[in-house]
């Protein structure tokens, strides 16, 4: 009796595991007649890039690397909530030699009214509209000479943690 109790169960388990466990494999191949997959072919001339900013006035990307005389596609979201006159955001890229600072004091004075843009964008290259949460926005442009360039938000007080720099090769 001793022997069926002990022995029953473990035969049992080994044919279950033996004989059921493997399912049959199936491959199936589909081929399309008259159809051929072709490479999507990419304008090295052009790029585009994605940037987001938040409420938290930071955006997702701190680097953009470009070529020089490359078209450029800048697309801004704003992926926050809050309303454009409480957290707008934009993208500028100033002129090289540009002091971030001072460039922000002097577009805290242009103010709503130059979209925080001051005297006319002299000292910018280029830049998008300002928009508020859950906007978008995008600008295209021919990429300056070679050199790093900085871009920041001219919102106020947005400057100081909404930044990068924007590098043509």
């Amino acid at each position: 009796m001793k022997f069926s109790k002990t022995w029953i169960p473990l035969i049992a388990l080994a044919l279950f595991i033996s004989c059921g466990g493997e399912k049959e494999k199936k491959s199936e191949e589909s081929v399309k007649i008259g159809t051929k997959e072709t490479p999507k072919e990419t304008d090295k001339n052009s790029v585009t890039i994605g940037i987001s900013g938040n409420d938290l006035m930071k955006f997702d990307t701190a680097e953009i690397k470009v070529k020089e005389g490359q078209e450029v596609t800048i697309n801004l979201r704003h992926v926050g909530k809050l309303d454009l006159k409480v957290m707008g955001h934009n993208f500028v890229i100033l002129k090289q030699g540009i002091d971030i600072p001072t460039f922000a004091l002097a577009a805290a004075n242009a103010g709503e009214p130059a979209d925080w843009i001051p005297d006319n964008g002299k000292d910018v290259i280029v830049h998008t509209k300002m928009i508020g949460g859950g906007q978008s926005t995008s600008i295209t442009f021919d990429a300056p000479p070679v050199g790093t360039y900085d871009f920041v938000c001219s919102f106020p007080g947005h400057s100081g943690m909404m930044k990068g720099k924007f590098i043509v090769e």
